[in-house]
């Protein structure tokens, strides 16, 4: 099936009502399609967030949802965030945010905190609100107060917004500080785009190529996969050494090629991409724009070599579940064994509103515990493909947990152990876990 008609599923996908739900054997039917076509279809339509499987529910169409990339944040992205009300300088909007200054102090001290793009968070301190706009600084205005016609002049004449909001001062600060937070954290996320290789740099074959250009080509590159496409760059295929094997150096590769490949975009997370490597054994990945253009590739190398690098990168904010891992300790283990044991405090941020621990922070410690066991007695980084948590007691605040992994088995690709959880040497907690192994590079 061609990769047209693949589209035009995911076309006619996109008209059906939001809410509507959506079988493979009913595209498959109403658009004349195979069901394994209509399948890969719509796993890609659950990819860019048009389809939502539920569980007991089965697959529906939703709300396309556009992701919110604040690579840099504006007085408008500020002035959402807080719900504000613009009420002057609407052509400042798109100006970049560097700093906030609450302005609690006198206006002599606030001269050295006041710069170009910085926004001052203030009350009803007319003289305060004017020093900020002379100095080319926004003005976020707390408790809902008004403001002169003078003021709302100047700022429209300085072109730097005032923004209201009935919110206080500490709680806009908060506000603004998680934003910057979220905002740092999507930075250190690495995407396909920061690893691929460039369409110019890109090897592949179009459509009508023969085997004896796939040989060529993989001759000059020493490279065995290829990406094939059309006359258009469009993604059709992709081939391989074992595709070629005793086949006529005559034989136009469109006809041996793996069609309807699987394929990566730019916003897709390394992670992501990393874990569809491993599980489906894939070397390369060719890299797609929103019309199936070829853009790039991204191999296994490169995705075991960022996440490596990742793991190593101290992060400028960190997420909930860096809090967590960085909390899990590392001990000897009192068996004599040469495998890792750990320890962990529950701290009021990791329980549930009953005051015990959270089962998804569980699940995130054990799991931080059975890689970190990997890397130390087998030297390879991993991922969890399955695992299976058993919670037999309540684990109270500020207690400490003591986690203790045992391997059952060790494979080229996989891993099996099993963990433990004790408090005070009673059992609290068991889990089976199934891991992935990366291949060294």
């Amino acid at each position: 099936m061609s990769v047209t008609k693949h589209d035009q599923i995911l076309e006619y996908i996109e008209t059906l009502p939001v809410g509507e739900k959506i079988s493979v054997r009913g595209i498959a039917k109403d658009l004349s399609v195979s069901e394994g076509t209509a399948y890969r279809a719509i796993k890609e339509a659950e990819t860019v967030g048009l389809v939502s499987t539920i569980q007991r529910v089965g697959t529906i169409r939703i709300e396309r949802k556009i992701k919110e990339n604040i690579e840099k944040l504006s007085f408008g992205e500020v002035s959402k965030i807080i719900e504000g009300d613009i009420l002057a300088g609407h052509r400042g909007l798109d100006k970049i945010l560097k700093k906030f200054i609450i302005g609690a102090m006198t206006e002599k001290n606030m001269l050295r905190y006041i710069t170009s793009g910085s926004l001052m968070i203030v009350g009803d301190r007319e003289n305060v609100q004017r020093l900020a706009l002379e100095n080319r600084s926004a003005v976020l205005l707390t408790g809902g107060f008004d403001v002169s016609a003078d003021i709302l002049s100047l700022a429209d004449e300085m072109e730097m917004p005032i923004i209201r909001t009935t919110y206080d001062t500490f709680t806009v600060a908060t506000m603004i500080n998680r934003a910057i937070s979220d905002q740092m954290i999507k930075k250190d996320i690495m995407t396909v785009e920061d690893i691929q290789t460039p369409f110019e740099r890109t090897n592949y074959l179009n459509v009508k190529d023969t085997i004896q250009d796939y040989h060529e080509l993989s001759e000059s590159s020493g490279f065995t996969r290829f990406p094939v496409v059309n006359k258009s760059n469009r993604l059709v295929g992709i081939i391989t050494s074992k595709d070629v094997v005793n086949k006529q150096p005559t034989q136009p590769i469109e006809k041996i090629m793996t069609k309807d490949p699987r394929r990566a975009k730019n916003h897709m997370s390394v992670a992501s991409i990393g874990h569809q490597m491993i599980w489906d054994g894939l070397e390369i990945i060719p890299v797609v724009a929103d019309d199936l253009t070829l853009i790039g590739i991204v191999s296994r190398r490169d995705v075991m070599k960022a996440m490596q690098l990742a793991q190593r990168q101290p992060q400028v904010s960190n997420t909930l579940s860096d809090q967590i891992t960085d909390e899990v300790i590392e001990k000897t283990n009192r068996d004599g064994t040469d495998t890792p044991e750990f320890s962990f405090v529950v701290t009021p941020q990791m329980v549930n509103n009953m005051g015990t621990l959270s089962f998804g922070v569980l699940n995130q410690i054990i799991s931080t515990a059975a890689q970190r066991t990997m890397m130390i007695k087998y030297h390879h980084n991993s991922v969890i493909e399955q695992i299976s948590l058993y919670y037999f007691k309540l684990i109270q605040i500020d207690s400490e947990i003591e986690v203790k992994p045992r391997m059952i088995e060790v494979g080229r690709r996989s891993a099996k152990m099993d963990v433990e959880v004790y408090i005070d040497n009673v059992i609290v907690a068991k889990a089976m876990i199934v891991c992935q192994l990366m291949e060294q590079t």
